[in-house]
């Protein structure tokens, strides 16, 4: 299918089964900054290859976390982004509600990680919407 301009900024592209936001820059084709729970379950589902990146802090991740998850706290990031981290690859960073993960997002696609994602409500939202079985807090 082709992809459906639905603003002058941004086009929708058919990614997989989802409809993903993309804008055009003077770097090329970037996704939109947040991805919803579900559409995180689904890329797992599908077997596609993306760094689940836990911005939360240490006591947080004990508490409840996303298999695979990879933890790096937020004030950690901008000294550990470079080296343990690919800026070719589909980056979804995760916090507790959606806040801390928006401002790593941000800063990352600064720093040229242009497929990084903020998931939307954070683990609270996975825990709510995907995977119950993961404490609330």
């Amino acid at each position: 299918m082709q992809p459906r301009a639905r603003q002058s900024c941004g086009a929708w592209f058919f990614l997989g089964s989802w409809w993903v936001r993309a804008f055009v820059s003077a770097r090329g084709v970037r996704m939109d900054f947040e991805i919803s729970a579900g559409q995180v379950k689904a890329l797992q589902k599908r077997g596609e290859a993306f760094t689940l990146l836990d911005v939360r802090e240490p006591w947080e991740y004990e508490t409840a976390r996303i298999d695979g998850a990879k933890l790096i706290p937020m004030g950690d990031v901008p000294a550990r982004a470079h080296q343990e981290l690919d800026p070719e690859q589909h980056i979804v960073v995760v916090c507790h509600h959606g806040v801390r993960s928006l401002t790593v997002t941000n800063w990352l696609r600064q720093q040229g990680f242009e497929k990084a994602q903020s998931m939307r409500g954070g683990i609270d939202g996975w825990a709510r919407t995907v995977d119950p079985k993961v404490p609330l807090y």
